[in-house]
């Protein structure tokens, strides 16, 4: 079989990297891939815009491709899943109506809404008079600052007090750093608990969870900073029990995938809900429509069994009822830019990547790289993701930073408390 993944970062090497593990799979196209895909074996990097859904659609049409798995939201949006389902292909990513849950902010409210699913109260607004009247009506408590619109995982602002929300929300519709995608705002009760996902493969009606995860957002150690597109991860997150999993399945996965059959929406692929475990239970912070970065590289390293057939029947819509099978603990830490999230540096040479996968248990997947020169260098904010994987979280964790150890590139930074949650 002939598979294609799209899109370029560091989740996309590690579905590339899985797929390319399967016995059913003969050759992997990546659309348009980085250096470290291209390093894989049986792997071919194709230089197209993700977002152009005519000519990626019209290439693996030409290449004879079987299943695609889509990664980035864009694309998602673009409506490339339609585009190559109208022409026999078997696609892991929900259609373009599908990844509005996770296109629009308030669209995904309305839903949680409509489905009964626990979530926080927010109010949707436009303009500065619309600010002022729901901060006028709120009191005292904190608030979340989020974008509508897609915004690669920065649109999201935690402020300390109504306040401070009011002045982040009146720059943001002010100066519009996010072009469209900030023409309208969400503010949102800021809540107190443990964050974490959850994340299910699902054929719009049936679905199989994946092991549970943890993700770092902010920049800096104890969760300090601006938040990011993520800094570490760790699998399985040791505070969601068999009884919480199937709360939050019942509340939330289930209700969602109802509500989104009742509005018509083909929803097939990978429904991502994020979470703040609360005293008062689960209560979904977003919805994505595809996996999360960095949790896909510690959620297909620690998977034993091959996906593959898996994929294939929730694209099918028949999803598979046996589920992902044995998994591992797994575990991985973000090399990040000099500059990022605001403005990384590009161009440093990385080195030592060859020495820290030679250590027992680790994998490097590239997010942001480039070849100039014959040389490895820097090419966005999120570097690397080093990964490993252990008998537990602890030994999946410590694996991970002896291979960040040995990678060097100039500005190089990353957190130092990856796992932080998992200490008695």
């Amino acid at each position: 079989m002939i598979t294609a993944v799209i899109g370029s970062g560091g989740r996309e090497h590690a579905l590339v990297w899985k797929l390319g593990l399967s016995p059913l799979v003969e050759e992997v196209i990546a659309i348009p891939g980085n250096p470290g895909i291209a390093r894989e074996p049986g792997v071919t990097c194709v230089e197209l815009d993700p977002g152009d859904a005519k000519s990626v659609t019209e290439h693996c049409v030409q290449r004879g491709v079987e299943l695609v798995v889509i990664g980035p939201e864009a694309a998602l949006m673009s409506g490339l899943a339609d585009r190559l389902r109208d022409h026999g292909i078997d696609v892991v990513g929900p259609g373009k109506q599908g990844a509005v849950l996770e296109g629009s902010k308030a669209f995904a409210k309305e839903v949680m809404i409509a489905a009964g699913v626990p979530t926080a109260r927010f109010a949707r607004v436009q303009s500065p008079e619309e600010v002022d009247r729901f901060i006028e009506t709120w009191g005292d408590g904190a608030l979340v600052v989020k974008v509508d619109g897609l915004a690669a995982g920065k649109g999201v602002i935690v402020c300390d007090s109504a306040t401070e929300a009011r002045e982040v929300a009146l720059r943001l519709l002010r100066e519009r750093p996010f072009g469209s995608a900030g023409d309208a705002l969400v503010l949102e009760e800021r809540l107190q608990g443990v964050e974490t996902s959850y994340i299910v493969l699902t054929d719009g009606e049936r679905f199989a969870a994946l092991p549970t995860s943890q993700d770092h957002k902010r920049l800096l150690d104890g969760d300090q900073g601006p938040n990011t597109g993520g800094m570490g991860a760790f699998s399985p997150a040791p505070f969601v029990s068999r009884e919480l999993a199937e709360r939050i399945e019942r509340e939330v996965i289930e209700p969602t995938l109802a509500e989104l059959r009742r509005r018509g929406i083909d929803f097939r692929g990978f429904l991502y809900a994020g979470l703040m475990l609360t005293e008062q239970g689960p209560r979904v912070l977003e919805f994505n429509a595809r996996l999360g970065d960095p949790e896909t590289q510690v959620l297909l390293a620690s998977l034993a069994n091959d996906p593959v057939p898996l994929l294939r029947s929730a694209a099918r819509g028949r999803l598979n009822p046996d589920g992902f099978g044995p998994e591992r603990a797994a575990a991985v830490v973000v090399l990040a830019a000099e500059g990022y999230p605001v403005s990384p540096r590009k161009g440093d040479e990385i080195t030592g990547i060859e020495q820290a996968e030679a250590l027992a248990g680790v994998k490097v997947f590239h997010a942001g790289t480039q070849v100039q020169e014959d040389k490895l260098v820097t090419a966005g904010g999120r570097v690397l993701g080093v990964t490993a994987v252990g008998d537990s979280p602890e030994t999946a964790v410590r694996r991970a930073y002896a291979g960040t150890e040995l990678i060097r590139f100039a500005g190089m930074s990353l957190r130092q408390d990856i796992g932080k949650a998992l200490d008695p």
